[in-house]
């Protein structure tokens, strides 16, 4: 960055705004930063008006506008479909006569994968975007500013910009070289490794499995997932958090980066899982039923992911937040970080003594998780 009267820092009512390769220039490979898929999220209605997510994305321009870095931000009215609790936070800072809502959230909308938050190549324009983030909502009243699930290079740039940050624990699948799911089998303890074959036997009794990408997912197949995605939504988070055409422009911009694993039974789909992917990973991101068949869902979304990472080379599968019993399927825990400024002090120095002692809590949980691994011990 040459000086600062050259840069402009402006919010914008989407990522609309901008031009795409230009975004895209800056946000890299991750699919859920990109342009595409941030872009069909406010086409669709999923993000905007009414949902409590609404796009304030925040860039930085060059005299000429050409976009040097940009934060893919939003206002939020409440905390779901974060994936990183502050609940309490909120509560907390209610009860002490503060307003927590709104609050500026940074980060790929119902998606908790590790990723860029600030998109931008120089690291000083980078820094700048964090303190115009801070402005704004010094400005505006906005109580705090948080970037959730940043990738393990950008984390640095948070803690030495004086955000507080916060660990929790994912589940990923690491190709160690298997070659093939035989391979991945073999390094497992006998009894796990005769746990998996029993269910992928019995998940496989009454079912197809095919395994979908590019032109081969038709609307009629995103008709199916729609309804298996609603069953969930609705069992977990009480409203999906998609719309239907959001499966549709995610399916058109992305296809060859998604990859459908549907369930069939007498030719009808009946459960499946959606993952997206990038050069590196696979990411399960959504998965439903029809049916109650057992271990399906290990099925369908831990193992055929396994399954087309090794085909296509991947290094992991990111299956999601939560669920210890990833563990027993190869899944090993590791380290996920959150990043939060905060304006008021008084309240920034309590959030601040409770993160001590959660992460503490959390590094010797992950600790004692990495002993439950199914692998064979040396």
């Amino acid at each position: 960055m040459d000086s600062a009267d050259q840069i402009t820092f402006r919010t914008a009512p989407g990522v609309a705004e901008f031009v795409a390769p230009e975004w895209d220039s800056l946000a890299g490979d991750n699919p859920f930063v990109g342009y595409d898929f941030l872009a069909a999220l406010e086409q669709s209605g999923s993000v905007g008006k009414g949902t409590g997510w609404d796009p304030l994305p925040i860039a930085a321009q060059s005299a000429d506008g050409t976009l040097l870095g940009a934060l893919p931000s939003y206002l939020k009215s409440h905390s779901q479909g974060e994936y990183v609790f502050d609940h309490h936070w909120a509560d907390a800072y209610g009860r002490a006569g503060g307003r927590y809502y709104p609050k500026l959230q940074i980060a790929a909308p119902f998606t908790p994968v590790n990723g860029p938050r600030v998109l931008a190549g120089d690291p000083a324009i980078g820094r700048a975007l964090l303190q115009a983030a801070e402005t704004l909502c010094r400005q505006n009243g906005i109580s705090s500013a948080h970037a959730t699930f940043v990738a393990p290079e950008q984390r640095d740039l948070f803690r030495e910009a004086g955000w507080m940050l916060r660990h929790d624990i994912q589940y990923h699948w690491f190709d160690r070289d298997y070659g093939d799911f035989e391979g991945f089998l073999a390094a497992l303890s006998s009894r796990k490794r005769k746990n998996i074959r029993k269910e992928r036997r019995q998940a496989a009794q009454s079912v197809t499995i095919r395994r979908l990408s590019g032109g081969e997912i038709t609307e009629a197949h995103w008709d199916a997932f729609w309804m298996f995605y609603q069953d969930t939504g609705a069992r977990k988070w009480g409203t999906p958090y998609l719309t239907r055409e959001a499966f549709s422009l995610i399916g058109e911009t992305l296809a060859d980066r998604i990859v459908l694993v549907l369930a069939e039974e007498d030719g009808k789909a009946v459960a499946g899982a959606l993952n997206l992917m990038d050069g590196e990973a696979l990411y399960g991101r959504y998965w439903g039923t029809l049916v109650d068949r057992p271990f399906l869902h290990f099925e369908v979304c831990y193992y055929q992911a396994m399954e087309e990472a090794l085909a296509r080379g991947l290094k992991r599968v990111e299956a999601g937040a939560q669920g210890q019993h990833k563990l027993l399927r190869g899944y090993e825990p590791v380290e996920t970080v959150s990043a939060h400024w905060i304006a008021d002090p008084g309240f920034r120095a309590a959030v601040e003594q409770f993160l001590e002692a959660e992460r503490e809590a959390v590094s010797a949980d992950r600790v004692a998780l990495a002993r439950h691994t199914p692998f064979r011990k040396s």
